[in-house]
């Protein structure tokens, strides 16, 4: 049974008279010139110091085992990068490192997980005058625009390399400043043949390179448009999805003071 309760059971000893034990009247102590003995209560007071020592050293162990579980529970630092000069902000996580001359205007990745980043685009406001976000279309459009550019910045001379990418979502969200964003997921995969100059087809063997997820944030500020993108092996996404969000859902695009 499921939920059963096992008990062991004992048979009764069989009930036999015995003729009672006598102590010894006298008690002989052993005294030697290093160490005496005296069978007295004494004895039985000292073994019972070490149990309790053990009990405490077994509840302290267990208690510090609990507090390490916790702790390692704990959500991850994040930290807030502003930049009022340009007009935005948004958190990242606090054990990322910028990374200067990356050529978009803020760059922070992963010290461990180096295909692991963010990066922040804004376009030049004398090649365009945005008002909102929709000036790019519906979120649709916007994903389109959005996986081009990403092809386009990754487009390779190399002999044998192909590229698969789909669209995995769009969607718009009013953030609590009260302005409108586009929330874009795309999936990048690269193959490469092993050896692009081979002449026969059977010594090109194609392998998958890497394989991608791209998470960009659209905002409109300043005449200006705004892209927050997060770049994330597809192996580790499930595993970092609530911190990549959690930056996501940060980013804010501000007025800039006259």
């Amino acid at each position: 049974m499921a939920n059963a309760i096992i008990m062991q059971s004992f048979l009764p000893r069989p009930f036999t008279q015995t003729t009672p034990f006598q102590l010894p009247t006298h008690i002989h102590s052993f005294h030697s010139p290093r160490s005496s003995f005296s069978p007295t209560t004494q004895s039985a007071k000292g073994f019972a110091v070490p149990r309790r020592k053990a009990v405490s050293l077994i509840l302290s162990t267990y208690i510090l085992s609990e507090v390490g579980v916790a702790l390692a529970q704990q959500s991850p630092v994040f930290r807030e990068y502003i930049d009022a000069f340009d007009g935005y902000s948004f958190q990242y996580p606090g054990s990322w490192i910028q990374v200067r001359g990356a050529g978009a205007d803020i760059f922070f990745r992963d010290p461990y997980v180096l295909d692991e980043n963010l990066s922040l685009e804004i376009s030049s406001p004398s090649s365009s005058q945005y008002k909102s976000v929709e000036d790019l279309g519906p979120p649709q459009e916007a994903g389109k625009k959005v996986l081009k550019q990403c092809l386009t910045e990754f487009m390779s001379t190399r002999l044998g390399v192909r590229r698969e990418s789909n669209i995995l979502s769009t969607s718009s969200r009013v953030a609590d400043d009260g302005k409108l964003y586009y929330e874009v997921e795309v999936n990048i995969k690269s193959y490469a043949n092993n050896n692009e100059l081979a002449v026969m087809p059977q010594d090109r063997v194609t392998r998958l390179e890497w394989n991608r997820r791209y998470l960009s944030v659209l905002g409109v500020e300043n005449n200006q448009l705004y892209e927050l993108r997060l770049q994330v092996p597809e192996n580790v996404f499930a595993e970092e999805e609530s911190d990549l969000r959690r930056v996501m859902d940060s980013f804010r695009v501000n007025k800039i003071a006259g």
